[in-house]
Protein backbone atom coordinates (compact mmCIF):
# COMPACT_ATOMS: atom_id res chain seq x y z
CA UNK A 1 0.00 0.00 0.00
CA UNK A 2 0.94 3.50 -0.19
CA UNK A 3 2.33 5.45 1.84
CA UNK A 4 3.15 9.59 2.81
CA UNK A 5 3.87 11.17 5.87
CA UNK A 6 1.17 14.03 5.02
CA UNK A 7 -1.44 13.86 2.55
CA UNK A 8 -3.34 17.31 1.16
CA UNK A 9 -6.50 16.80 -0.73
CA UNK A 10 -7.33 19.55 -3.00
CA UNK A 11 -4.66 22.24 -5.11
CA UNK A 12 -6.71 25.23 -5.28
CA UNK A 13 -5.17 28.19 -3.53
CA UNK A 14 -5.03 26.60 0.71
CA UNK A 15 -4.38 23.12 -0.74
CA UNK A 16 -1.46 24.30 -3.05
CA UNK A 17 -0.12 26.86 -0.25
CA UNK A 18 -0.33 24.00 2.29
CA UNK A 19 2.23 21.67 0.39
CA UNK A 20 4.61 24.27 -0.07
CA UNK A 21 4.65 25.19 3.62
CA UNK A 22 5.32 22.02 4.17
CA UNK A 23 7.78 20.44 0.40
CA UNK A 24 11.16 20.22 1.61
CA UNK A 25 11.32 19.28 5.50
CA UNK A 26 12.30 15.55 5.05
CA UNK A 27 8.88 14.38 4.83
CA UNK A 28 7.39 13.03 2.16
CA UNK A 29 4.31 14.95 1.31
CA UNK A 30 1.67 14.43 -1.56
CA UNK A 31 -1.09 16.44 -2.78
CA UNK A 32 -4.44 15.35 -4.83
CA UNK A 33 -6.25 16.55 -6.80
CA UNK A 34 -9.02 15.46 -9.27
CA UNK A 35 -8.86 17.85 -11.77
CA UNK A 36 -6.54 18.22 -14.54
CA UNK A 37 -4.98 21.75 -13.19
CA UNK A 38 -4.02 23.19 -10.49
CA UNK A 39 -5.14 26.45 -9.03
CA UNK A 40 -8.11 26.58 -11.46
CA UNK A 41 -10.06 28.93 -9.46
CA UNK A 42 -7.23 30.75 -8.65
CA UNK A 43 -6.73 31.20 -12.15
CA UNK A 44 -10.07 32.65 -13.53
CA UNK A 45 -10.30 34.55 -10.20
CA UNK A 46 -10.25 38.76 -10.34
CA UNK A 47 -10.89 38.57 -14.08
CA UNK A 48 -8.08 36.98 -14.43
CA UNK A 49 -6.03 38.92 -12.61
CA UNK A 50 -6.37 37.34 -9.07
CA UNK A 51 -7.28 39.90 -6.34
CA UNK A 52 -4.81 38.06 -3.90
CA UNK A 53 -5.30 39.24 -0.74
CA UNK A 54 -6.38 42.60 1.12
CA UNK A 55 -4.53 44.69 2.87
CA UNK A 56 -7.95 45.61 5.36
CA UNK A 57 -8.02 41.65 6.55
CA UNK A 58 -9.72 41.46 9.95
CA UNK A 59 -11.78 38.54 11.69
CA UNK A 60 -14.67 41.18 11.12
CA UNK A 61 -14.60 40.60 7.63
CA UNK A 62 -15.40 36.91 7.95
CA UNK A 63 -19.10 35.17 7.94
CA UNK A 64 -18.90 32.63 10.60
CA UNK A 65 -20.80 30.63 13.36
CA UNK A 66 -17.80 31.10 15.51
CA UNK A 67 -17.47 34.61 14.66
CA UNK A 68 -13.58 34.83 16.12
CA UNK A 69 -12.61 31.21 15.31
CA UNK A 70 -10.36 33.01 12.13
CA UNK A 71 -8.34 35.56 14.39
CA UNK A 72 -5.87 33.16 15.47
CA UNK A 73 -4.62 31.73 11.45
CA UNK A 74 -5.11 35.53 10.32
CA UNK A 75 -3.02 37.00 12.98
CA UNK A 76 -0.13 34.25 12.12
CA UNK A 77 -0.13 34.86 8.52
CA UNK A 78 -0.73 38.18 7.64
CA UNK A 79 -1.54 40.12 3.80
CA UNK A 80 1.82 41.94 4.30
CA UNK A 81 3.27 38.25 4.66
CA UNK A 82 1.73 37.01 1.25
CA UNK A 83 2.88 40.31 0.03
CA UNK A 84 6.51 39.65 0.57
CA UNK A 85 6.61 36.30 -1.41
CA UNK A 86 4.61 37.75 -4.38
CA UNK A 87 7.49 40.72 -4.31
CA UNK A 88 9.87 37.47 -3.95
CA UNK A 89 8.85 35.76 -6.64
CA UNK A 90 8.98 39.06 -9.08
CA UNK A 91 5.68 39.18 -9.45
CA UNK A 92 3.74 43.26 -10.09
CA UNK A 93 1.01 44.22 -8.16
CA UNK A 94 -1.38 47.10 -7.75
CA UNK A 95 -3.71 48.08 -5.32
CA UNK A 96 -6.80 48.52 -6.96
CA UNK A 97 -9.40 49.67 -4.05
CA UNK A 98 -10.22 49.42 -0.54
CA UNK A 99 -6.83 47.41 0.10
CA UNK A 100 -7.45 45.06 -3.26
CA UNK A 101 -4.31 44.09 -4.37
CA UNK A 102 -4.25 42.51 -8.08
CA UNK A 103 -1.50 40.95 -10.34
CA UNK A 104 -0.21 43.44 -12.98
CA UNK A 105 -0.73 40.57 -14.95
CA UNK A 106 -2.10 37.10 -15.02
CA UNK A 107 -3.41 34.83 -12.60
CA UNK A 108 -1.58 32.25 -13.49
CA UNK A 109 1.67 34.02 -12.13
CA UNK A 110 0.08 33.06 -8.76
CA UNK A 111 -0.38 29.47 -9.70
CA UNK A 112 2.91 29.20 -10.44
CA UNK A 113 4.82 30.56 -8.01
CA UNK A 114 2.70 28.32 -5.73
CA UNK A 115 3.64 25.65 -7.65
CA UNK A 116 7.44 26.40 -7.45
CA UNK A 117 7.46 26.69 -4.18
CA UNK A 118 6.20 23.70 -3.32
CA UNK A 119 8.87 21.95 -5.32
CA UNK A 120 9.97 18.53 -2.77
CA UNK A 121 5.96 18.07 -2.87
CA UNK A 122 4.48 15.12 -5.11
CA UNK A 123 1.33 16.71 -7.11
CA UNK A 124 -0.99 13.93 -8.35
CA UNK A 125 -3.80 14.64 -11.02
CA UNK A 126 -7.17 13.19 -11.88
CA UNK A 127 -7.07 11.76 -8.70
CA UNK A 128 -10.27 11.51 -7.14
CA UNK A 129 -10.98 11.35 -2.91
CA UNK A 130 -13.92 8.97 -2.27
CA UNK A 131 -13.34 9.11 1.39
CA UNK A 132 -11.55 8.33 4.86
CA UNK A 133 -10.86 6.02 7.15
CA UNK A 134 -9.81 7.50 10.53
CA UNK A 135 -6.73 5.55 12.11
CA UNK A 136 -2.97 5.68 13.22
CA UNK A 137 -2.12 6.03 9.89
CA UNK A 138 -5.38 7.43 8.39
CA UNK A 139 -6.14 5.55 5.14
CA UNK A 140 -7.44 7.40 2.39
CA UNK A 141 -9.80 5.85 -0.37
CA UNK A 142 -8.85 7.08 -3.81
CA UNK A 143 -9.84 6.18 -7.85
CA UNK A 144 -5.78 5.07 -8.28
CA UNK A 145 -6.50 3.26 -4.96
CA UNK A 146 -5.92 3.64 -0.57
CA UNK A 147 -3.24 5.68 0.78
CA UNK A 148 -1.82 5.48 4.49
CA UNK A 149 -1.07 9.01 5.90
CA UNK A 150 -0.30 10.08 9.92
CA UNK A 151 -1.27 13.38 8.56
CA UNK A 152 -4.66 14.91 6.31
CA UNK A 153 -5.39 18.32 5.32
CA UNK A 154 -8.21 18.42 3.82
CA UNK A 155 -8.40 21.76 0.91
CA UNK A 156 -11.20 20.45 -1.35
CA UNK A 157 -12.80 23.67 -1.10
CA UNK A 158 -16.47 24.57 -1.43
CA UNK A 159 -19.75 23.89 -3.75
CA UNK A 160 -19.38 27.22 -6.15
CA UNK A 161 -18.56 26.46 -10.05
CA UNK A 162 -19.11 23.10 -10.06
CA UNK A 163 -17.85 23.20 -13.81
CA UNK A 164 -14.65 23.90 -12.32
CA UNK A 165 -14.96 20.75 -10.53
CA UNK A 166 -16.19 21.34 -6.94
CA UNK A 167 -17.78 18.86 -6.10
CA UNK A 168 -18.47 19.35 -1.97
CA UNK A 169 -15.92 16.03 -0.76
CA UNK A 170 -14.84 17.67 1.99
CA UNK A 171 -18.40 18.17 3.75
CA UNK A 172 -18.19 14.23 3.28
CA UNK A 173 -15.45 13.62 4.64
CA UNK A 174 -16.17 15.81 7.79
CA UNK A 175 -19.81 14.24 8.30
CA UNK A 176 -18.36 10.83 7.86
CA UNK A 177 -15.96 11.52 10.26
CA UNK A 178 -18.10 12.94 13.14
CA UNK A 179 -17.71 16.75 12.47
CA UNK A 180 -20.32 19.15 12.98
CA UNK A 181 -21.48 21.46 9.83
CA UNK A 182 -22.86 24.53 9.28
CA UNK A 183 -25.70 24.68 6.60
CA UNK A 184 -23.91 25.55 3.47
CA UNK A 185 -25.53 28.32 1.01
CA UNK A 186 -24.01 30.12 -1.69
CA UNK A 187 -22.18 33.26 -1.12
CA UNK A 188 -20.62 36.42 -3.36
CA UNK A 189 -23.82 35.43 -5.54
CA UNK A 190 -25.95 37.05 -8.13
CA UNK A 191 -29.84 37.39 -7.11
CA UNK A 192 -32.87 36.70 -9.54
CA UNK A 193 -36.37 38.47 -9.28
CA UNK A 194 -39.07 36.77 -10.06
CA UNK A 195 -41.77 37.63 -12.81
CA UNK A 196 -43.40 40.89 -11.31
CA UNK A 197 -40.40 42.40 -10.79
CA UNK A 198 -38.55 40.71 -13.55
CA UNK A 199 -40.67 42.58 -15.86
CA UNK A 200 -39.36 45.93 -14.41
CA UNK A 201 -35.81 45.10 -14.55
CA UNK A 202 -34.98 42.94 -17.53
CA UNK A 203 -35.03 45.68 -19.86
CA UNK A 204 -32.19 47.04 -18.03
CA UNK A 205 -29.97 44.69 -18.39
CA UNK A 206 -26.20 45.76 -18.68
CA UNK A 207 -27.05 49.19 -16.60
CA UNK A 208 -24.96 49.57 -13.56
CA UNK A 209 -25.15 52.23 -10.85
CA UNK A 210 -23.48 53.22 -7.94
CA UNK A 211 -25.45 51.84 -5.16
CA UNK A 212 -26.22 51.07 -1.37
CA UNK A 213 -27.11 47.42 -0.34
CA UNK A 214 -28.54 46.24 2.94
CA UNK A 215 -30.76 43.63 4.36
CA UNK A 216 -33.32 44.60 6.18
CA UNK A 217 -32.90 42.26 9.52
CA UNK A 218 -29.56 42.32 11.84
CA UNK A 219 -27.13 38.95 11.07
CA UNK A 220 -27.16 38.30 14.94
CA UNK A 221 -29.18 39.82 17.68
CA UNK A 222 -27.67 43.44 18.25
CA UNK A 223 -25.92 44.03 15.23
CA UNK A 224 -27.01 46.46 12.72
CA UNK A 225 -28.06 45.30 9.29
CA UNK A 226 -24.96 45.22 6.99
CA UNK A 227 -24.55 48.07 4.49
CA UNK A 228 -22.16 47.72 1.39
CA UNK A 229 -21.69 50.72 -1.30
CA UNK A 230 -20.41 49.43 -4.25
CA UNK A 231 -21.51 49.28 -8.43
CA UNK A 232 -24.71 47.18 -9.21
CA UNK A 233 -25.83 45.70 -12.25
CA UNK A 234 -29.25 45.13 -13.81
CA UNK A 235 -29.23 41.61 -15.31
CA UNK A 236 -31.69 39.60 -17.26
CA UNK A 237 -32.06 37.72 -14.17
CA UNK A 238 -32.48 39.68 -11.39
CA UNK A 239 -29.22 42.07 -10.22
CA UNK A 240 -25.53 41.65 -9.52
CA UNK A 241 -22.27 43.58 -8.97
CA UNK A 242 -20.27 43.94 -6.28
CA UNK A 243 -22.96 45.52 -3.80
CA UNK A 244 -25.33 42.34 -4.54
CA UNK A 245 -22.68 40.10 -4.38
CA UNK A 246 -20.99 41.44 -1.55
CA UNK A 247 -25.13 42.04 0.16
CA UNK A 248 -25.80 38.22 -1.04
CA UNK A 249 -23.41 36.78 1.54
CA UNK A 250 -25.72 38.01 4.30
CA UNK A 251 -29.40 38.17 2.53
CA UNK A 252 -31.63 34.94 3.10
CA UNK A 253 -34.63 33.88 1.21
CA UNK A 254 -37.79 35.59 2.05
CA UNK A 255 -35.89 38.25 3.06
CA UNK A 256 -36.46 41.85 1.41
CA UNK A 257 -33.22 44.11 0.79
CA UNK A 258 -33.35 47.54 0.48
CA UNK A 259 -30.90 49.49 -2.13
CA UNK A 260 -30.06 53.14 -2.64
CA UNK A 261 -29.87 53.90 -6.32
CA UNK A 262 -28.40 57.76 -5.28
CA UNK A 263 -26.33 57.12 -2.46
CA UNK A 264 -25.39 60.72 -0.42
CA UNK A 265 -28.42 62.31 -2.21
CA UNK A 266 -31.60 64.20 -0.42
CA UNK A 267 -33.27 63.51 -4.10
CA UNK A 268 -36.64 64.99 -2.95
CA UNK A 269 -34.76 68.12 -1.86
CA UNK A 270 -33.67 68.02 -5.35
CA UNK A 271 -37.08 67.03 -7.07
CA UNK A 272 -38.65 69.64 -5.30
CA UNK A 273 -35.88 72.80 -6.45
CA UNK A 274 -36.23 71.21 -9.68
CA UNK A 275 -39.92 71.78 -9.77
CA UNK A 276 -39.53 75.64 -8.47
CA UNK A 277 -37.22 76.08 -10.77
CA UNK A 278 -38.28 74.63 -13.86
CA UNK A 279 -41.56 73.42 -13.81
CA UNK A 280 -42.21 72.58 -17.11
CA UNK A 281 -39.10 69.39 -16.80
CA UNK A 282 -39.75 65.66 -16.74
CA UNK A 283 -38.91 64.16 -13.43
CA UNK A 284 -37.11 61.65 -15.47
CA UNK A 285 -34.93 64.23 -16.19
CA UNK A 286 -34.25 65.02 -12.94
CA UNK A 287 -33.48 61.57 -11.98
CA UNK A 288 -31.35 61.35 -15.25
CA UNK A 289 -28.90 63.73 -13.70
CA UNK A 290 -27.65 61.14 -11.05
CA UNK A 291 -29.14 57.69 -12.65
CA UNK A 292 -28.28 56.39 -16.08
CA UNK A 293 -31.21 58.20 -18.58
CA UNK A 294 -32.81 54.61 -19.40
CA UNK A 295 -33.04 53.68 -15.39
CA UNK A 296 -34.63 57.28 -14.76
CA UNK A 297 -37.29 56.82 -17.84
CA UNK A 298 -38.12 53.63 -16.53
CA UNK A 299 -38.83 54.52 -12.89
CA UNK A 300 -40.25 57.31 -13.96
CA UNK A 301 -42.64 54.95 -15.93
CA UNK A 302 -43.13 52.69 -13.30
CA UNK A 303 -44.41 55.44 -11.29
CA UNK A 304 -46.67 56.82 -13.70
CA UNK A 305 -44.71 60.00 -14.18
CA UNK A 306 -43.65 59.22 -17.63
CA UNK A 307 -45.31 62.25 -19.67
CA UNK A 308 -45.98 64.71 -15.83
CA UNK A 309 -44.15 68.13 -15.69
CA UNK A 310 -42.90 68.85 -12.44
CA UNK A 311 -45.44 71.61 -12.14
CA UNK A 312 -48.09 69.16 -11.85
CA UNK A 313 -46.85 66.95 -9.34
CA UNK A 314 -47.46 67.51 -5.44
CA UNK A 315 -44.20 67.10 -3.39
CA UNK A 316 -45.57 64.17 -1.98
CA UNK A 317 -45.80 61.99 -5.27
CA UNK A 318 -42.22 63.83 -5.71
CA UNK A 319 -40.97 62.16 -2.10
CA UNK A 320 -42.78 59.27 -3.21
CA UNK A 321 -40.46 58.71 -6.15
CA UNK A 322 -37.59 59.72 -4.43
CA UNK A 323 -38.16 57.18 -2.10
CA UNK A 324 -38.37 54.66 -4.63
CA UNK A 325 -34.80 55.55 -6.31
CA UNK A 326 -33.05 56.26 -2.39
CA UNK A 327 -35.37 53.16 -0.10
CA UNK A 328 -36.20 50.47 -2.95
CA UNK A 329 -37.24 47.81 -1.29
CA UNK A 330 -36.94 44.38 -3.22
CA UNK A 331 -37.54 40.88 -2.41
CA UNK A 332 -35.41 38.84 -4.21
CA UNK A 333 -36.62 35.02 -5.11
CA UNK A 334 -33.47 32.90 -4.64
CA UNK A 335 -29.79 33.21 -6.03
CA UNK A 336 -28.12 31.94 -9.27
CA UNK A 337 -27.08 29.56 -6.91
CA UNK A 338 -23.85 27.45 -7.15
CA UNK A 339 -23.35 27.71 -10.58
CA UNK A 340 -22.44 31.04 -10.56
CA UNK A 341 -21.21 31.85 -6.86
CA UNK A 342 -17.99 32.51 -5.68
CA UNK A 343 -17.74 30.78 -2.27
CA UNK A 344 -19.67 28.82 -0.45
CA UNK A 345 -20.97 29.55 3.38
CA UNK A 346 -20.93 27.41 5.97
CA UNK A 347 -18.71 24.00 6.28
CA UNK A 348 -17.09 22.57 9.35
CA UNK A 349 -17.86 24.08 12.33
CA UNK A 350 -15.21 25.79 14.08
CA UNK A 351 -16.72 24.16 17.30
CA UNK A 352 -14.68 20.65 16.29
CA UNK A 353 -11.66 22.47 14.86
CA UNK A 354 -8.56 23.83 16.80
CA UNK A 355 -8.28 27.63 16.10
CA UNK A 356 -4.59 27.85 15.98
CA UNK A 357 -4.22 24.46 14.17
CA UNK A 358 -7.01 23.44 12.39
CA UNK A 359 -6.70 20.63 13.78
CA UNK A 360 -10.25 18.07 14.34
CA UNK A 361 -10.37 17.93 18.46
CA UNK A 362 -12.26 14.76 16.84
CA UNK A 363 -9.72 13.29 15.19
CA UNK A 364 -6.62 13.64 15.74
CA UNK A 365 -4.00 14.81 12.78
CA UNK A 366 -7.05 15.43 10.35
CA UNK A 367 -6.95 19.21 9.59
CA UNK A 368 -9.45 21.10 7.37
CA UNK A 369 -8.28 24.59 5.97
CA UNK A 370 -10.22 27.05 3.31
CA UNK A 371 -13.15 27.18 2.06
CA UNK A 372 -14.12 23.91 3.46
CA UNK A 373 -14.22 25.64 7.41
CA UNK A 374 -16.91 27.72 8.10
CA UNK A 375 -15.30 30.86 7.50
CA UNK A 376 -16.03 33.15 4.24
CA UNK A 377 -14.95 36.41 3.64
CA UNK A 378 -16.32 39.58 1.93
CA UNK A 379 -15.96 40.07 -1.80
CA UNK A 380 -12.25 41.38 -2.66
CA UNK A 381 -9.36 39.19 -1.72
CA UNK A 382 -10.67 38.14 1.95
CA UNK A 383 -11.18 34.53 0.96
CA UNK A 384 -7.64 34.07 -0.43
CA UNK A 385 -6.13 35.36 2.11
CA UNK A 386 -7.73 32.70 4.79
CA UNK A 387 -6.75 30.52 2.06
CA UNK A 388 -3.04 31.17 2.36
CA UNK A 389 -3.75 31.78 6.60
CA UNK A 390 -5.54 28.75 7.32
CA UNK A 391 -2.65 26.53 5.10
CA UNK A 392 0.09 28.18 7.03
CA UNK A 393 -1.70 27.19 10.19
CA UNK A 394 -1.92 23.89 9.72
CA UNK A 395 1.38 23.79 8.18
CA UNK A 396 3.26 24.95 11.10
CA UNK A 397 1.47 22.41 13.37
CA UNK A 398 1.92 19.61 11.40
CA UNK A 399 5.25 20.17 10.97
CA UNK A 400 6.35 20.86 15.35
CA UNK A 401 4.19 17.51 15.59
Amino acid sequence: MERADILTLGAGAAGLFCAGSLAGQGRRVLVLEHARAPGEKIRISGGGRCNFTNLATAPDRFLSETPRFCASALAGYTPGDFVALVDRAGIAWHEKTEGQLFCDGSAKQIVEMLRRRMEGAELRLGVAVEGITPGTPHLVHTSAGPIEARHVVVATGGKSIPKMGATGIGYRIAETTGHRLVETLPGLVPLTFGAHELAQTAPLAGLSVEAVAETTTAPRKGQRPPRFRDQLLFTHRGLSGPAILQISSFWRPGEAMRLDLAPGLDLAAELIAAKRQAGRSHPAAVLGRVLPARLAGAIAEEMGLGAARLADVPDRVLSTLAARVSAWTISPVGSEGYRTAEVTLGGVDGRDLDARTLESRRVPGLHFIGEVVDVTGWLGGYNFQWAWASAHAAARAILSA
